[in-house]
C-alpha cells in the first residue's frame, strides 16, 4: 500500500511539473541564443559560473583615494581580483553615488568590459538607478518621478519617458536599469511610495507595461542600439510594511499578494521584462530573498518565464543579520539560491563565491540550479547584444540632454500636477498680481527632483541641476521679477537628516506679505531615498504649519504648493488655503510647468494616484471593504468605522470643466469569455482647452468574499477644445472582473455588477460563474 501511495504521489508531482513546463513562454525562445548559451555553458568552469552569478558595486573597483573626489579611477589590482580571480559577471552603481558623465561612464566601462573580456571572454553587464530618467549621467534629462508619472494617467508619456531614458543612459554605455518600480504605494508613511505609480494595481500594470516597452522595446530577444534592460522592482509586497518603515516586515493575505501585489510583475513581465529584483523584507514571516514559492514557482515556472532574479543590496546577508532565517552567509546563500536568486548583488565582498563553490562541492546546492541561473545571466547577455557590442560611443546619440527631450519632461511635469483646491478661482493668477513666494520648497532643485536625483539622497540636484529653475527662479521669469518677493520663513538644514530644519524666520515672511496680492507657500519635505526616509508622524512639519498660520493672519490669500514624495498631513493648515497644488516631485522642469500652469498658459490635468490622507491614524486606499465605511449600526451604538480622505483618489480639478453623458455598453449582460464596450460621452464645458483622464471603476455587488468598494477598470486620456465633445470608448474583458477567492483561486461569480465613469453609472449582470484552476488568467 505505501508503495502504491508513493508511486500514484510520484505521477501527481510528475504531472505538475509538466504542466508547468507546458505553459506557453512568456517570452519565445530564441534558439540561436539557446545554442550560444549552452555552447558557452558547457566551456565554463565552476568558477566562471558563480562568477557570473556575482554583482559588485563600482566602489570595490575603484582607487580609494578617488572614490569621492569627482575624478574616479578604476584600480588595476583590484580589477585583476574581481575579474581575473573571481570572474565576477556584473557592476553596478556609480563611484561614490555621485552622477557621472556619459564621457566618464564611456571611459569606465570601456575599461571594465576589456577587463572582462580578458580575463574571461563574457562582457560584464552594468547597471544603474535610472528612476526617473538621467538619474546618474549628468546633464540628461530628468522626468518626475514615477508617482508624478502615475498622476498624469497618460501611457503615452511613461512610454516615451522610458525611451528617452534608455536613450540617454545606451548614451554612457549602461544597458541596464534597476527600474520601473511595481510596488504599489498603498501606505504614505513609506518612504519609497514616490518611486511607484501611485496605490493602485491597474494604473501600476498599464504604467509599467508602458514603461517596459519604452525602455526595453517590444523585442525581448533583441535589445536595440537606443534599448536598455529593465529589472522590475521590487518583488513583492515591498509598499506596504506593517510598520510603515522601508525593509519592516509585511502582513498580506494570499488573496491580496495575487489579485493586487502580483498584477503589475505579472504584466510586465507578460510584456518582456528581462529581469526581476527581491523585496528587501519579508511577506507574511517569509523573506522573500528565501521565497521558493514567489521566486521560482510564481515568477519562473507558473509562467515559464526564462529572465533573472537579482537580489536587493546586500539582501543575502539579511536572510542572517536581520531576518534570522539562517545562521550564518554560507547557509543565507543556500537558501536563497535554492529559493530562485540567479545574481546576488553583494555589493562589496567577494566571498559569496568563495562560500557558493563550497556550497556546490557539499551537495548543498545542485550543479542543475548553477546552470539554471547562468543560463540566465547570460541569456540576457547575449539578448543584450553585450558580445557584439559591449561599449557605444557617445558621439552616436546625439540628442542626448536635446531640446526635444526636454519638451518631453515638461510636458509631463505640466500633466501630473494636481490642483486640489481652487476657491473664487484664485487661479489662474490675474496679471500684475503681486506675488510672495515662501516655504523652505520655493528655492531648491533638491526638493523638486527628490532621491535617486544626481546622488542617492538627492543632496547633489541643487549643484548638478543649477541651470534649471527652481519654483523662485521660475515665478521670476514669468511673473517678472518687480512682482515676485521672496522670504522662506522656513529653510532646511541641508547639511543635516532631511527632516531637519533651521531656526525659523517665520516674522520675516509675514513683514513680507503685507506687501504682496498672492502668497505662494512652497511646502513639504527633503529630499530623501530608501531607509534614512523613515519617518513617524506624517504630519507636516511643526515650523511650516506654523508658517502658513501666520500667514494667514494677513488677510492675503494663499496657494499652498506641496512638494514632496508622499501626502504630508496638512488638515489644520487646508482649511486657511484657497488654493492647493500638489507638485510631488515634478523633477528639473517642475518649476516651469507650475509657473506654465499658474499663469494659465496650460491647464491643470493631474488627478491623484494615491488617497490623501486627512489624519495619521486614519489611512486607506480607495479601493477599501464596505465595512470600513460604516455609521451607526441601527438600534445600537454608531459603529465609527468611517474611512475619510482629504482628497480622494483619482480626484483633481481643471480650469474648466468636463460633462459626462450617454455613458452606454454593448452589452448588460456577459461571461467570463465575453468583451464588454463601454461608451461615453465627455463635453469641455468651460471656456479653456483641457485634458480629461477618463477612469472607469467597476463595483461587485455581492461575492463569496467581501469586495471592494471599486476598482479601477480602464482609463484614458483626451483633450478638449472648449466646448468640444468626444465619445470614449473603454473596452473590459469580462474576465477583468474575477477575485481571488478563499480558496486562493481565481472566480468571476454571476451577479451584479455597478460600473461608474464620471457621475454617470449603470449596471451589468455576469450570467454564468467561472473559477480558473491555473494560478494566473
Amino acid at each position: 500500500m505505501k508503495r502504491n501511495f508513493v508511486f500514484l504521489l510520484a505521477i501527481v508531482v510528475l504531472n505538475a511539473c509538466t504542466a508547468k513546463e507546458s505553459a506557453k513562454p512568456v517570452i519565445a525562445k530564441n534558439q540561436e541564443i539557446e545554442q550560444k548559451v549552452e555552447a558557452l555553458l558547457n566551456r565554463m568552469t565552476l568558477e566562471e559560473k558563480i562568477g557570473q552569478m556575482t554583482q559588485l558595486t563600482i566602489d570595490v573597483l575603484g582607487e580609494p583615494e578617488t572614490i569621492y573626489q569627482g575624478d574616479f579611477q578604476l584600480s588595476e589590482a583590484r580589477m585583476d581580483t574581481v575579474f581575473g580571480v573571481y570572474k565576477v559577471g556584473s557592476i553596478l552603481n556609480t563611484p561614490g553615488t555621485i552622477a557621472q558623465t556619459r564621457e566618464k561612464w564611456h571611459e569606465i566601462i570601456s575599461k571594465i568590459q576589456e577587463k572582462s573580456m580578458e580575463e574571461i571572454g563574457i562582457p560584464c553587464i552594468y547597471g544603474l538607478d535610472q528612476i526617473h530618467g538621467s538619474t546618474y549621467i549628468l546633464d540628461g534629462t530628468m522626468f518626475p518621478q514615477p508617482l508624478n508619472m502615475g498622476a498624469t494617467f497618460n501611457r503615452s508619456l511613461v512610454r516615451k519617458g522610458g525611451e528617452i531614458t534608455a536613450y540617454e543612459t545606451k548614451a554612457g554605455s549602461v544597458p541596464w536599469t534597476f527600474s520601473p518600480t511595481l510596488d504599489l504605494g498603498r501606505d504614505p508613511r513609506w518612504p519609497r511610495m514616490w518611486e511607484n505609480y501611485g496605490e493602485d494595481a491597474f494604473v501600476n500594470a498599464v504604467m509599467g507595461r508602458e514603461a517596459v516597452l519604452g525602455l526595453q522595446g517590444d523585442d525581448p530577444n533583441k535589445i536595440g542600439k537606443e534599448q536598455i534592460a529593465v529589472c522590475l522592482k521590487h518583488y513583492m509586497g515591498y509598499g506596504v510594511p506593517f510598520s510603515g518603515k522601508d525593509r519592516t516586515p509585511a502582513i498580506i493575505s494570499e488573496q491580496q499578494l495575487r489579485e493586487k501585489h502580483f498584477a503589475p510583475y505579472l504584466e510586465a513581465i507578460r510584456t518582456g521584462a528581462l529581469s526581476v529584483m527581491c523585496n528587501s523584507g519579508s511577506v507574511n514571516g517569509m523573506p522573500v530573498h528565501a521565497s521558493y514559492e514567489l521566486l521560482t514557482e510564481w515568477l519562473k515556472e507558473d509562467l515559464n518565464w526564462d529572465g533573472m532574479i537579482v537580489t536587493d543590496w546586500a539582501d543575502i546577508n539579511n536572510l542572517y543579520t536581520r531576518e534570522k532565517v539562517a545562521e550564518n552567509k554560507k547557509e543565507a546563500i543556500k537558501l536563497a539560491i535554492n529559493a530562485g536568486i540567479d545574481m546576488a548583488m553583494e555589493p562589496y565582498d567577494w566571498d559569496f563565491c568563495i562560500l557558493l563553490k563550497e556550497l556546490v562541492d557539499e551537495g548543498e546546492v545542485k550543479m542543475s540550479r548553477i546552470n539554471d541561473a547562468v543560463r540566465r545571466v547570460l541569456r540576457m547577455k547575449y539578448r543584450l547584444g553585450l558580445f557584439e557590442t559591449p561599449v557605444y560611443d557617445t558621439e552616436d546619440f546625439p540628442l542626448f540632454g536635446s531640446e526635444e527631450h526636454a519638451q518631453v519632461a515638461l510636458e509631463a511635469a505640466e500633466e501630473s500636477m494636481v490642483l486640489l483646491k481652487n476657491e473664487n478661482d484664485i487661479l489662474p493668477l490675474a496679471d500684475g498680481k503681486k506675488i510672495l513666494v515662501t516655504g523652505p520648497n520655493a528655492n531648491s532643485m533638491r526638493t523638486l527632483n527628490g532621491g535617486w536625483s544626481y546622488t542617492w539622497q538627492g543632496k547633489g540636484a541643487d549643484k548638478f541641476a543649477a541651470e534649471h529653475n527652481t519654483i523662485l527662479e521660475a515665478f521670476n521669469e514669468k511673473f517678472g521679477d518687480n512682482n515676485v518677493v521672496y522670504q522662506p520663513g522656513v529653510t532646511y538644514n541641508n547639511a543635516g537628516e532631511y527632516w531637519e530644519e533651521n531656526e525659523p524666520e517665520i516674522d520675516k515672511a509675514v513683514a513680507a506679505a503685507y506687501g504682496v496680492d498672492v502668497i505662494f507657500a512652497c511646502i513639504g519635505e527633503n529630499s530623501y531615498c530608501e531607509t534614512p526616509g523613515n519617518l513617524s508622524d506624517l504630519t507636516l512639519s511643526e515650523n511650516q504649519l506654523n508658517l502658513v498660520k501666520a500667514l494667514s493672519k494677513t488677510g492675503k490669500p494663499i496657494v499652498l504648493v506641496l512638494n514632496g514624495g508622499r501626502p504630508r498631513v496638512i488638515s489644520e493648515i487646508e482649511p486657511l488655503a484657497d488654493a492647493v497644488v500638489d507638485i510631488m516631485l515634478p523633477g528639473n522642469y517642475g518649476s516651469d510647468a507650475l509657473a506654465n500652469l499658474i499663469s494659465g498658459e496650460t491647464n491643470f490635468s493631474g488627478k491623484l494616484p494615491f488617497s490623501y490622507p486627512k489624519a495619521v491614524n486614519s489611512l486607506g486606499s480607495y479601493d477599501y471593504k464596505p465595512s470600513e465605511h460604516t455609521g451607526t449600526m441601527e438600534g445600537v451604538y454608531n459603529y465609527n468605522a468611517q474611512m475619510s480622505f482629504q482628497w480622494a483618489f483619482g480626484y483633481g480639478l481643471s480650469y474648466t470643466g468636463f460633462e459626462y453623458e450617454n455613458f452606454s455598453v454593448d452589452k448588460t449582460s456577459f461571461t467570463a469569455e465575453d468583451d464588454l464596450t463601454f461608451t461615453v460621452d465627455v463635453t469641455n464645458t468651460g471656456d479653456r482647452a483641457g485634458k480629461e483622464s477618463v477612469l472607469l471603476f467597476s463595483s461587485d455587488l455581492v461575492a463569496s468574499l467581501t469586495p471592494d468598494v471599486r476598482r479601477l477598470r480602464a482609463f484614458k486620456k483626451i483633450e478638449l477644445q472648449p466646448g468640444e465633445t468626444k465619445t470614449v470608448t473603454l473596452t473590459l474583458k469580462g474576465s477583468d472582473l474575477a477575485f481571488v477567492g478563499k480558496d486562493g483561486k481565481w472566480i468571476l461569480e454571476e451577479g451584479d455588477f455597478r460600473i461608474q465613469t464620471g457621475d454617470q453609472v449603470l449596471d451589468i449582470a455576469c450570467t454564468k460563474t467561472k473559477k480558473w484552476e491555473t494560478p494566473n488568467i
